[in-house]
């Protein structure tokens, strides 16, 4: 008898991963930074939200399509740029392919395993993240990449303090895997014949080298995924003045994503970004930095005419869509929600978690009353004393 491979929920999903996955690879997607009380909280946040539902007078349809950063989308749910994905063979392309299949954007990790030109022909709505790393020169010559690769747009992402330090421990992640590597992993990797199935049967193995970080002026093979990110932690941090210098050279959407701060958002505003995104890096960044949806409202108050806030950040579930839309952001990034889908089945599994999440919001667009996303507001959320986080206010905005 077959396995039904779909699942109704993200957290099926999860336990499925968690079971497929050899433990190192399953450890480095739950990541979160020293004690994960951020890691929590992203979680936990939106179970203190309620709904204030109706009982009659519903909508027969629920329409639930918007734009950001110019492309049209089905559903206001972003794939979330996540660094080398090692849970599947095509990695972010089985993703990109996934999103497309659902009319969704597809946001592409610099220390991505598979290229940008790769993704975009799997999804041409596609957005390529960058961290601030060498020189304004290099910065410029990947920005140049991005564009004549085809992104539609740039996503920058600051909130990362570098802690690395884990209650339960750090996840074994070799430089690249050579002879070396796999020996030392084949433990725990035979345990999971399922993910090697997979491996051997596409002909490949893990790649953790990180592609779009090559220097398009030199001739060198890509970096490794540690080669990159030692780049980055010797770089100086940015400057205000060196976000703005990269709005000026690229002159497509740009998102600022990171920010929890209002005196941040506004100077992110003020320098022309197109879209902010309320966020703690997963909980990966300062551990006990608030859930993104505590500090959303008080962002979008203070720059929602004028910039599209998104938020991204313990999403697990359509209902976690709905809250966030009604607390002011136009649309929610996903990270480890469609990385369980894909370690679960592929592009399917991406698919599905897409599918689960549409029809979360569904039932929850049904029970609010409601025709459209567009008719979301705080009305619709019971919010706790208490919830909100207001980070940075300024004087004038309090």
């Amino acid at each position: 008898m077959t396995r039904n491979s779909w699942f109704e929920s993200v957290a099926i999903a999860q336990r499925r991963a968690k079971k497929r996955l050899p433990k190192s690879v399953y450890k480095a997607l739950i990541a979160g930074s020293e004690k994960g009380v951020s890691y929590v909280d992203n979680l936990t946040a939106f179970s203190e939200l309620g709904f204030a539902p109706h009982v009659a007078g519903l909508s027969a349809k629920r329409e639930m399509s918007t734009t950001v950063m110019g492309q049209d989308i089905s559903l206001p749910v972003l794939i979330s740029p996540t660094g080398v994905q090692a849970v599947h063979p095509e990695g972010e392309v089985a993703v990109a392919r996934a999103a497309a299949a659902r009319g969704t954007a597809m946001g592409l990790s610099s220390f991505a395993s598979r290229t940008l030109e790769d993704v975009v022909e799997a999804n041409p709505q596609t957005f390529f993240q960058m961290y601030w790393m060498g020189d304004r020169d290099y910065t410029a010559r990947r920005m140049e990449r991005a564009k004549s690769g085809g992104a539609k747009g740039i996503i920058v992402t600051l909130d990362w303090s570098f802690s690395m330090g884990r209650d339960w421990g750090s996840p074994t992640i070799p430089e690249m895997m050579n002879l070396k590597a796999m020996l030392r992993l084949a433990p725990e990797v035979i345990t999971r014949p399922s993910w090697l199935f997979d491996f051997a049967k596409s002909g490949s193995i893990p790649d953790l080298t990180a592609p779009n970080l090559d220097d398009p002026q030199n001739e060198t093979p890509a970096p490794t995924f540690f080669g990159a990110y030692g780049q980055w932690m010797q770089t100086p941090p940015p400057t205000w003045d060196d976000i703005a210098w990269m709005r000026q050279q690229w002159d497509g959407p740009f998102m600022l994503k990171g920010i929890s701060r209002v005196d941040d958002a506004l100077r992110a505003a003020e320098i022309g970004v197109s879209a902010i995104s309320v966020s703690n890096h997963g909980g990966n960044n300062l551990d006990t930095t608030p859930a993104p949806i505590r500090m959303l409202p008080s962002i979008v108050d203070a720059v929602g005419d004028d910039v599209e806030v998104l938020l991204d950040g313990g999403i697990r579930r359509g209902s976690d869509v709905v809250k966030a839309l009604a607390l002011g952001a136009r649309a929610v990034m996903i990270g480890r929600a469609y990385l369980w889908g894909l370690a679960a089945n592929g592009q399917a599994g991406v698919e599905n978690v897409l599918d689960v999440i549409r029809g979360g919001m569904d039932s929850a667009l049904l029970g609010l009353g409601h025709s459209t996303i567009h008719d979301l507001s705080p009305d619709d959320v019971v919010i706790p004393p208490g919830f909100t986080r207001e980070l940075g206010v300024p004087a004038r905005h309090k």
